[in-house]
C-alpha cells in the first residue's frame, strides 16, 4: 500500500478516541463525504486509522432558529449561512483498522488520532488494499455498533467495495465477506435474518 496521500481532504478531527471519531467541515465540503464511505487519518509515526462514517450531523444555531421562524428567508441569507456558518457539519467516524509502515490491521488503533488531524477520503486502491487484508476482521466493528442501522451501513459499504474487487477480478471477495458475516451472526439468528434480507437486496440492485 502506497505511503502518498492521494485521497481528497474532507475535515479536520473535533475528537476522537480509540473505537470513534469525529471530524467536523463546511456544508461546501460536504459533497464528498457520504454514509458508509471509507476514511482515513494518518498520524506522524507512519500510521493510517481507517473508519467508516456511520452518520453524518448538521446542527443548527441561533441564526437557524431565527430563519426558519421567518416567513420568507431571503436566498443570500440561505446562502450565507450553509456556506459561512459557525457550526461545522459533524462526520461521525467508526474506527475499524489501521495500517502501520504498510501493514493493515484490522484491531483498534493504538491510539486516537489527534484533535485537528486531517480527515481523507479513501480512493479506490485504499478501499481494496483495506477490504481484502485478512479474513474481513473489521466487520466485527461494524456488527458491535449500538443504536445505528448497521444493516444499511454494511449495504452501503459493501455496495462501494463489491463492485472494486470484482473490477479487479476478484469475483470471491463479495461471497467471503457474506460467509464472515454469517459466522459472526450464527448466534444471533434474528440479527443474521435482517441483515441477510438487505444483502439480497443488494444483489438484486
Amino acid at each position: 500500500m502506497s505511503n502518498t496521500l492521494k485521497s481528497i481532504p474532507i475535515g479536520k478531527l473535533l475528537r476522537a478516541e480509540n473505537s470513534q471519531f469525529v471530524a467536523g467541515c463546511r456544508v461546501k465540503e460536504l459533497e464528498t463525504p457520504a454514509f458508509g464511505s471509507l476514511v482515513k487519518v494518518r498520524l506522524e509515526e507512519n500510521t493510517d486509522i481507517y473508519g467508516l462514517i456511520t452518520h453524518i450531523l448538521i446542527n443548527d444555531d441561533s441564526l437557524v432558529r431565527q430563519l426558519v421562524s421567518g416567513v420568507s428567508i431571503p436566498s443570500e441569507y440561505t446562502a450565507d449561512n450553509r456556506y459561512n456558518r459557525n457550526l461545522p457539519v459533524e462526520i461521525h467516524v467508526l474506527t475499524i483498522g489501521f495500517a502501520q509502515n504498510g501493514v493493515i490491521s484490522h484491531r483498534l488503533p493504538p491510539r486516537p488520532p489527534l484533535s485537528l488531524d486531517h480527515l481523507f477520503l479513501c480512493d479506490q486502491d485504499d478501499i481494496r488494499a483495506f477490504t481484502a487484508a485478512g479474513d474481513h476482521g473489521y466487520l466485527r466493528h461494524i456488527l458491535r455498533l449500538q443504536d445505528q442501522p448497521v444493516e444499511e451501513l454494511l449495504a452501503a459499504h459493501l455496495s462501494q467495495a463489491k463492485p472494486l474487487h470484482e473490477k479487479n477480478g476478484d469475483f470471491a471477495w463479495y461471497g467471503a465477506a457474506c460467509q464472515k458475516l454469517i459466522t459472526l451472526l450464527r448466534d444471533d439468528y434474528p440479527r443474521l435474518t435482517v441483515v441477510l434480507d438487505v444483502l439480497t437486496e443488494l444483489e438484486r440492485a
